[in-house]
């Protein structure tokens, strides 16, 4: 019993500890935006004795984290469209359709995986510019696109590789074509997973900071993680209104995470275990 305990102990304090220096950053950003810039400089660690949403305020309006949240939330959300839909397709493909040529272009998607942007930004960038999708919300998309299709491709077709081929034979009999089969069928079926990726392409699209910036170089279309960046220059002597910002762009990411995090996590674990 006592051995017994002590694991637990073993298990228990590591993992606290984990939890502790994943939540303290939160607390800690909440706390400098609810203070004066005086009681910052006075002490930064002290807590704040009451909440004051002047900062956040300031940071929404006067800096214009407003018009950036705009700009992310509609490259994201069209971002993410683009790619579950296209993602479901190829994986849908690539699963179930046979088709010369098909090995070697799973074999493609898995290499783009290993790719990092830093390789391919100056020649996206370039044709970017040369085609006028520099600093426009096409461009910026498009390039999301590129950059996360391969792994939405590769999960998708992990995924549908799960599901018994007798499922698809069965609709194929009943009249269904293709594009049926994938429509009615494979599609309502890949809903966890496309839960998932579809969180987790938000997460990566979100949080980009190297892309946005080479694609909307301008102030107007500056994205919601740019436009914090810059705020750190900006502000660099009022912290609480820096805080602020960066708790704006944390919020979403946050509340996206905790009404579906059941959601992710089964769709993560629904290709292993369906079928």
């Amino acid at each position: 019993m006592a051995g017994r305990r002590w694991s637990r102990w073993v298990v228990a304090v590591p993992m606290a500890a984990l939890a502790l220096a994943t939540v303290y950053p939160m607390v800690f950003t909440t706390n400098v935006a609810m203070k004066t810039r005086r009681e910052y400089v006075l002490d930064r660690f002290s807590l704040t004795d009451s909440l004051r949403w002047d900062n956040i305020a300031s940071a929404w309006t006067s800096v214009g984290m407003s018009r950036y949240f705009l700009n992310s939330t509609v490259v994201v959300t069209c971002s993410v469209a683009l790619l579950l839909l296209f993602g479901s397709m190829a994986g849908f493909a690539l699963a179930r359709l046979r088709f010369r040529g098909s090995s070697a272009l799973y074999l493609g998607f898995l290499a783009a995986l290993f790719v990092p942007f830093q390789v391919i930004m100056v020649p996206l960038t370039r044709v970017m510019a040369d085609t006028g999708l520099v600093d426009t919300y096409p461009g910026l998309v498009l390039a999301y696109v590129a950059q996360f299709l391969p792994f939405t491709v590769f999960l998708m077709t992990s995924y549908y590789s799960t599901v018994p081929a007798e499922v698809v034979d069965a609709a194929r009999i009943d009249g269904n074509t293709a594009f049926g089969v994938y429509w009615r069928i494979m599609l309502p079926m890949g809903v966890p997973a496309l839960i998932s990726v579809g969180v987790l392409n938000a997460l990566f699209c979100w949080n980009d900071v190297l892309i946005s910036l080479l694609m909307m170089p301008s102030a107007e279309h500056r994205t919601l993680m740019v436009g914090v960046t810059s705020l750190r220059g900006q502000y660099s002597d009022d912290i609480p209104v820096f805080a602020s910002g960066v708790l704006i762009a944390a919020v979403p990411v946050l509340v996206v995470y905790l009404f579906l995090q059941r959601q992710i996590a089964d769709g993560v674990s629904a290709g292993a275990t369906k079928g």
